[in-house]
């Protein structure tokens, strides 16, 4: 499971303009602020203005862009973009994350996993269990291969968010998955600490139905993210 799991769902030229359009604003070709000269982007595209119209609705709706009258098309703010929407997320990685963005992630994961893994703790089935189990398996056997591992990783990390059947928090996966798996290939290109046991002590807390030992089992694997990607 990776960052391109929820790639914008359009077909053909639609979703290569709306795909490009996106590359030149995350890779700052349009800065915030800055006004989309649309006829240039028809030509430049080689796109109708019905495609580019409706390119520009999904951008619109990712909260990317939007239009006013005698101002025209614009980039909005960072600060109004959608890092919820599984494509915005996708886009800004692809871009390259600066380290803020992985400290902001730590600190939503502080707050979203250990109360996951307390619930997990009282509320995992024996399914929710084998996956983890898993996960860990895998895990233990990605010694030498760093992408078994980044896979591994985001399995066990979407299982104990399952296990919390919390809805929301379930759906937290479409944020911490894709940014976990671009940090987990940052942290593979240097040395690292083998995350196994730590892992293993989060299962065997959620397997012994221990709320608070489960919590403080995901808050010291947190704490080891944060070794090895300061």
């Amino acid at each position: 499971m990776g960052s391109s799991e929820a790639a914008y769902a359009g077909r053909g030229v639609h979703k290569a303009a709306v795909e490009e359009l996106a590359r030149r604003i995350f890779d700052g070709t349009y800065d915030e602020g800055a006004t989309l000269d649309l006829p240039l982007l028809m030509e430049e595209l080689d796109v109708s203005q019905t495609v580019l119209r409706e390119a520009i609705k999904v951008l619109m709706a990712k909260g990317l862009v939007d239009a006013r009258q005698k101002r025209g098309t614009f980039v909005r703010p960072r600060t109004d973009w959608n890092l919820f929407d599984a494509d915005v997320l996708r886009w800004k990685l692809a871009a390259g994350a600066p380290d803020c963005f992985f400290s902001d992630l730590l600190e939503l994961r502080r707050s979203i996993e250990p109360a996951a893994a307390a619930l997990a703790a009282v509320r995992a089935t024996e399914q929710d269990l084998a996956a983890l189990d898993a996960a860990l398996t895998a895990m233990a056997a990605s010694d030498s291969d760093p992408m078994p591992h980044v896979r591994a990783d985001a399995s066990f990390h979407l299982a104990l968010l399952t296990a919390s059947h919390n809805l929301f928090f379930a759906q937290m996966y479409r944020v911490i998955i894709p940014a976990l798996v671009e940090r987990d290939r940052a942290v593979h290109k240097g040395d690292f600490e083998h995350p196994h046991a730590v892992h293993r002590a989060v299962v065997d807390q959620v397997r012994a139905g221990n709320p608070d030992g489960a919590q403080r089992a995901v808050l010291d694997l947190l704490d080891m993210a944060q070794r090895d990607h300061p």
